[in-house]
């Protein structure tokens, strides 16, 4: 990768240095040449300042070049164009009217003109600069032969190399360090990724110069937590199953076989009195009511968990609903010498009555259950800005900080002896986890072991109504 970063460098910095170095000839060409024109300006003021236009002014600027010892050209025209003095003319009254020149024509007009153009008197290309004397009445002009911007050529080249490869140079040795700075960072994280492989995979990135190569650490350390907790929930999960299918097993084993025992005994007619069949016939009973709730309940969880349970939205009164299902739970909180304290406001709310009648069966089914003799049990519902809030409190015998994060795994009971007693599933509070995320709702758990617990369900409300 650091091979291929530099080799790609090289080619971006040898385009970008190509493009520079023809920009730079051009820039300092067309300098150059400015400079030259302004010194054959001031080389023509000096030699209109030095000739005497009334006397032999052809002879006066061959002196004039002598005296320069340079190649420059000097030719002077009247202003309609005709020579009346050229340094390299070997006959003036060969020399054709210059009127039509460029530079001359620019000379008449503004006062200065200058071109390049090929000499047929020097068989060469030249470079011409005119200028109107301080009289008026003639036009002084200066040419250098002028190959175009390649006669700077041998004066810029030598600097521009130099510059071109110092700045090579320095680039190379900026591309080294930059690649290193960029490929030691990435070395080192895929080297830290290498560790996932491990069974107990540990990361330690750094924190690098470049903000991007911080996100790539960063980034990579959440997937990899990610991946991570969604191992162990994996792992989580399946230990579930598998309680779930060893308690569901057991949970089905045991009314299956008591059903197998009573009915053998009624088969064999070892119960002999009408009473003792009686009996058996009621335990039978029981045992399949049990097994057909259980059933029922796995059904239920297995639907909310793959949003698969059919319901049927209706207009619920939250506050009639609420005294059915203490109504119907009466019995069983007389029977534990508990007592039921409502406090619901009058909310009307389109949901699933089923589905509302079950969560709140379940939740104060388990306050009675995990209660005391003499204990109470309230449940108050409220309407709080867009959300239902149902809270099921008990001063009961409370949960223990381990349990608290158990309790809504399915079969999971606090006191198995109290929920056999009971005649309960185990999957009660499960149910109620289950149709609290079906609502898209929360569900929160205080309580303390001996002084009771306080369930809380938040219900993202609908179409609903206070009156």
């Amino acid at each position: 990768m650091k091979r291929a970063m530099i080799q790609r460098f090289i080619a971006v910095l040898s385009l970008a240095l190509v493009v520079f170095g023809m920009i730079s000839y051009v820039v300092s060409g067309n300098r150059l040449l400015d400079n030259t024109i302004v010194n054959m300006r001031q080389v023509i003021g000096s030699i209109d300042y030095a000739l005497d236009y009334n006397e032999d002014v052809n002879s006066q600027v061959k002196e004039i070049q002598k005296a320069l010892k340079n190649n420059l050209r000097i030719t002077v025209l009247k202003n309609d164009g005709s020579v009346v003095a050229d340094t390299d003319a070997a006959d003036i009254e060969m020399l054709s009217n210059h009127s039509d020149r460029d530079e001359v024509k620019q000379a008449l007009k503004n006062g200065f003109g200058y071109a390049t153009r090929y000499s047929d008197t020097l068989s060469e290309k030249m470079l011409y600069v005119a200028e109107q004397t301080q009289n008026g009445a003639y036009i002084v002009r200066v040419s250098i032969e002028y190959q175009g911007l390649t006669d700077y050529l041998r004066i810029l080249l030598p600097p521009l190399l130099i510059a071109i490869i110092f700045v090579f140079a320095a680039a190379m040795l900026v591309a080294g360090r930059f690649s290193y700075t960029v490929t030691k960072p990435l070395g080192e994280i895929a080297e830290e990724m290498l560790h996932i492989r491990s069974e107990e995979p540990e990361f330690d990135f750094k924190t690098y110069q470049y903000e991007e190569l911080n996100i790539i650490s960063y980034t990579t350390d959440q997937l990899i937590n990610e991946i991570k907790e969604n191992m162990d929930r994996l792992d989580f999960e399946k230990k579930v199953r598998q309680e779930f299918f060893s308690n569901a097993s057991h949970e089905l084993k045991t009314p299956i076989t008591s059903i197998k025992g009573y009915t053998e005994l009624l088969q064999n007619n070892l119960a002999n009195s009408e009473e003792t069949k009686k009996d058996c016939i009621q335990r039978i009973i029981r045992e399949t009511d049990h097994m057909t709730n259980l059933i029922n309940d796995i059904l239920m969880i297995s639907k909310l968990e793959t949003k698969e349970l059919s319901v049927d939205i209706s207009e619920v009164r939250i506050a009639p609903l609420l005294a059915e299902v203490l109504e119907s739970l009466q019995p069983i909180a007389i029977q534990n010498e508990v007592t039921l304290h409502q406090d619901c406001q009058p909310i009307v709310m389109q949901d699933s009555v089923d589905q509302l009648r079950e969560l709140l069966s379940n939740l104060i089914m388990n306050a009675i259950k995990y209660n005391r003799p003499g204990g109470d049990v309230w449940v108050t519902i409220i309407k709080q800005s867009s959300e239902m809030t149902i809270t099921v409190k008990d001063n009961g015998i409370g949960i223990s900080e381990e349990d608290k994060a158990r309790v809504f795994e399915r079969f999971y009971c606090v006191d198995k002896g109290r929920s056999k007693k009971s005649g309960g599933t185990g999957l009660g509070l499960s149910i109620v986890k289950h149709i609290v995320s079906y609502h898209s709702g929360t569900l929160e758990l205080e309580s303390e072991l001996g002084r009771g617990s306080t369930f809380t369900i938040r219900i993202p409300m609908q179409n609903e109504n206070v009156v």
